[in-house]
C-alpha cells in the first residue's frame, strides 16, 4: 500500500509541476482532462471493479451539472453551496437509479441505464424554458469564485481541478485496497460465489452504483463551475460512451487507467482534427488497434506483463 501511495502521489506531483511549463493552451487541456478524468474514475469503479456495464452515466455526470449550474444561476447558490448541493443530488439520483436499475442484470442492466439517460436528456430539452435546453446556460464570472479564488482563471481553475482529481483518485485508491474493493472484485469476478460467501450482493452493487454516480456527479459539476458552462449535450448518449472508452483505453480496474485513457483520447481527438475532417475515422482506427494489441488497457497490459503490484 505504502509503495501505491507514493507512486500515486508522485503522479500527482508531476501533475502539479506540470503547470509551470504548460502553455495556456495545454493549461487549458489538461484542467478540461483532469475534471473528465474524475468522470472516468468514477465509472471505473462501477465497471472496472464491480463489473456493472452503464450505458447511461451520462444522466450522474448531468446530475451534478445542473444541480450546480441551475442553483447558482436560477438560485443564486454560492460555488460551495452549489458544490454540496450538487454532491448531495447526486449521491440520492444514484440511490434511486441504481435501487431500480439493479432490479435487471446483464444486458438489461445496460438497457435500464441508457433508458434512464435518455429520460433524464429530454427533460432538460423538454424544460428548456428553465434549463435552456440545447443552447445551454453561461455561468457569469462573477458568479464562479471560490473563497475569493476565480475560478475563470486558468491557473487556479489548473489547481483546482488537480484538487478534485487528486482527492478523487486517492479515494479511488483506498477502495481498491480496502476490503471493500476486494469484495467488488470477487462480485466482478463471480457474484455467484461471493453470495454463497455470505456477502450482500445487491448491497455492494448499489453502494458501488452511489459512490461511482456522486464522484461522476462531482465531475459534472467541477466542470460546469471551472469552465462556465452547463448543456444539454453532457447528458447525451456519447457522454455515457466516452467514460467507457477512457476505462477501456487505460486499463479498466486500474487507478490511473481513466487518467491515461482521458489524455489519450482527448489528445487523439486533438490532433486528429488538426489534420482532416473526418478525424473520426482516424479516432476509430487507433481505437481499433489499441484494444486488438492492448486488450487489456494500456495500463492493463502494463499490470498484466511486467508489474502486477499495480493497483
Amino acid at each position: 500500500m505504502k509503495k501505491n501511495l507514493i507512486i500515486h502521489l508522485g503522479v500527482i506531483c508531476v501533475l502539479f509541476f506540470l503547470q509551470d511549463i504548460f502553455s495556456l493552451y495545454h493549461q487549458g487541456n489538461f484542467a478540461r482532462i483532469l475534471v473528465l478524468a474524475v468522470y472516468g474514475i468514477g465509472y471505473n469503479i462501477l465497471f472496472g471493479y464491480t463489473g456493472l456495464l452503464s450505458l447511461g452515466h451520462a444522466l450522474f455526470f448531468a446530475a451534478g451539472l445542473y444541480a450546480a449550474g441551475l442553483s447558482i444561476y436560477h438560485l443564486g447558490f454560492s460555488v460551495s453551496q452549489a458544490l454540496i448541493f450538487s454532491i448531495c443530488f447526486s449521491a440520492i439520483v444514484s440511490l434511486v437509479i441504481g435501487y431500480l436499475a439493479l432490479r435487471t442484470v446483464g444486458v438489461s442492466f445496460m438497457i435500464v441505464t441508457l433508458m434512464f439517460s435518455q429520460i433524464a436528456y429530454l427533460c432538460i430539452l423538454y424544460f428548456g424554458e428553465f434549463t435552456r435546453g440545447d443552447e445551454g446556460i453561461v455561468i457569469q464570472q462573477s458568479k464562479r469564485v471560490l473563497f475569493y479564488l476565480d475560478l475563470s482563471d486558468p491557473t487556479i481553475r489548473y489547481y483546482s481541478a488537480l484538487i478534485v482529481f487528486s482527492l478523487c483518485l486517492l479515494f479511488n485508491l483506498w477502495i481498491a485496497k480496502s476490503s471493500f474493493g476486494r469484495v467488488l472484485i470477487a462480485i466482478r469476478e463471480n457474484s455467484d460465489r461471493a453470495l454463497m460467501l455470505g456477502y450482500n450482493v445487491q448491497m455492494y452493487k448499489l453502494s458501488a452504483i452511489i459512490i461511482s454516480g456522486t464522484i461522476s456527479g462531482i465531475a459534472g459539476a467541477s466542470y460546469g463551475i471551472l469552465f462556465g458552462y452547463v448543456g444539454a449535450s453532457f447528458a447525451a448518449v456519447p457522454y455515457s460512451i466516452f467514460p467507457l472508452l477512457w476505462v477501456l483505453l487505460g486499463g479498466a480496474g486500474t487507478v490511473l487507467g481513466p487518467l491515461i485513457g482521458a489524455i489519450f483520447m482527448f489528445y487523439l481527438i486533438d490532433y486528429a482534427s488538426d489534420i482532416t475532417d473526418a478525424y473520426m475515422i482516424i479516432v476509430g482506427i487507433a481505437l481499433l488497434l489499441v484494444t486488438l494489441f492492448a486488450r487489456r488497457g494500456l495500463l492493463g497490459e502494463l499490470r498484466y506483463r511486467f508489474f502486477p503490484w499495480i493497483p
